[in-house]
């Protein structure tokens, strides 16, 4: 009589993978829709000054940012603090065409509750802080908001 022998299996068992590429668009997808992008290179270096009272802005959306510092590329540009208006550098005449441009791609419900804040460093002079107010006033922009961190309470 002949014997029938089993065979042995030969190592692990294979995973199936058929639903993998479903997973994997899954998380892309995810992460797509959930990442924020910069909407700004920064140019200038900016380190808040610090504040005891500070409060978180509502809408994001609805705030225009001016970003005010000693440039990066010292060698460049030099080092005293100079205005960013979006991705570029600019002077306080220019700051009334950049609030027009912020209030026209806004729509028109959202334009009464636009803020400009003004992210400075802490080292800038306060004769170009004022100077950028004037100009905001001269355009309307009169809700201004400035960037700061939070000081750090020591408990003893």
């Amino acid at each position: 009589m002949a014997r029938f022998k089993k065979k042995k299996s030969s190592g692990m068992q294979k995973i199936n993978t058929s639903a993998l590429p479903d997973i994997i668009f899954m998380l892309l997808f995810f992460f797509m829709v959930t990442t924020t992008m910069r909407e700004v290179t920064p140019l200038v270096m900016v380190v808040a000054p610090e504040a005891s009272e500070v409060q978180k802005l509502e809408k994001k959306s609805l705030v225009s940012y001016i970003y005010v510092g000693v440039p990066m590329k010292k060698a460049k540009f030099g080092t005293e603090s100079r205005i960013q208006l979006n991705d570029a550098f600019a002077s306080t005449a220019e700051i009334a065409e950049f609030i027009a441009t912020e209030k026209e791609n806004r729509s028109e419900e959202d334009r009464p509750f636009m803020t400009t804040s003004i992210k400075a460093d802490k080292a800038t002079r306060m004769g170009v802080i004022t100077d950028i107010k004037q100009e905001l006033r001269k355009v309307g922009a009169f809700k201004i908001n400035y960037s700061s961190r939070k000081v750090a309470k020591i408990k003893y």
